[in-house]
């Protein structure tokens, strides 16, 4: 089996606030093939962003390892991380605070171009223009001049424009209407089978991440509960957390209806995470047994779920 692009190994990273240690992502472990499309899924709040950030060295972690291409580039210096950047890049949720509202966008979309001394910056300016479909007219008005999807595919045309390997998207559809939610879905799937990208796909958004990812990662108070191939996850939610997000998603069949399972209570601070399953305080199923840390269960192959109900009857634990 080839190596994964990315590996994330134990990664772990802690803010202080108010005197207050904020655990955001805790101990998480991931591999991202080439060329697929893995979904990051979770409630506002599970540390899906945070992770993001970690990931393409926005935010330091505090332990654990990042690897691209096999490349340990956790603690690489900042004239590496810059090389990188042209392997691995990012596109925010709200276009209106990540591009610099002051440049325009050919500003926007060459200065990737200059910073890693590719050639033909024009050429590949008017080509990426094409590709998002967006026309040469806009190419000296600022961002707030923009539309909402014009401002997006601006973004995106900025992370593709350098051909990227891999591409962190958080959220990047949340903040236009359906229609254009649609357009830049398949727009990102036509740039995913052109050129062979790898994409982490972050969505609260449950319907679109069933439709376009290959994979699944369930989040909650900063770990991965529950992972799998995309479609045995949906039909086999088996950790209670998974079975709660999934019951809320809307059934397209008229009169149809699907049982709404309820977590009990809020979700606890991320300054005081329960011990064992972070779930557990609003799992109505909760024993005793969920005050000690979960492994991962083999719920089918490659399907793994760290809730003590997808355990076997006999044996087949993993860590």
């Amino acid at each position: 089996m080839s190596q994964p692009l990315v590996e994330v190994s134990a990664v772990r990273k802690e803010f202080r606030e108010r005197g207050q240690t904020i655990r955001a992502v805790d101990d998480v472990t991931i591999a991202i093939n080439r060329g697929e499309t893995v979904g990051l899924v979770g409630e506002s709040g599970c540390g899906k962003s945070t992770l993001a950030r970690c990931i393409v060295r926005l935010v330091e972690p505090n332990s654990g390892h990042l690897r691209f291409d096999g490349e340990d580039y956790t603690r690489a210096s900042e004239r590496r991380m810059r090389q990188l950047r042209k392997d691995i890049q990012i596109v925010f949720q709200d276009p209106s605070t990540a591009l610099n509202p002051s440049w325009s966008v050919r500003q926007l979309i060459t200065e990737p171009l200059n910073l890693h001394h590719i050639v033909g910056a024009q050429a590949r300016l008017r080509e990426v223009l094409d590709e998002m479909a967006l026309s040469r007219s806009i190419l000296d008005r600022r961002p707030s001049q923009l539309s909402g999807g014009q401002r997006q595919r601006v973004a995106i045309a900025r992370a593709i424009v350098t051909r990227p390997r891999f591409i962190v998207l958080d959220e990047p559809t949340a903040s236009v209407d359906m229609s254009i939610r649609l357009s830049l879905l398949q727009l990102l799937r036509a740039l995913q089978r052109e050129y062979g990208l790898t994409y982490l796909f972050i969505s609260h958004d449950l319907s679109t991440v069933r439709h376009l990812c290959e994979r699944i990662l369930v989040m909650y108070l900063g770990k991965v509960v529950e992972q799998g191939l995309t479609a045995a996850v949906f039909e086999r939610p088996s950790h209670v957390y998974t079975q709660v997000l999934l019951s809320a998603i809307p059934v397209p069949e008229p009169g149809s209806r699907r049982k709404r399972l309820l977590a009990q209570g809020e979700p606890p601070s991320p300054a005081a995470i329960p011990a064992g399953c972070p779930f557990r305080t609003r799992c109505e199923s909760a024993t005793e047994e969920c005050t000690h840390p979960q492994p991962f269960y083999e719920v089918q192959p490659g399907h793994y779920a760290a809730c003590r109900l997808a355990a076997p009857i006999a044996g087949g634990r993993t860590s």
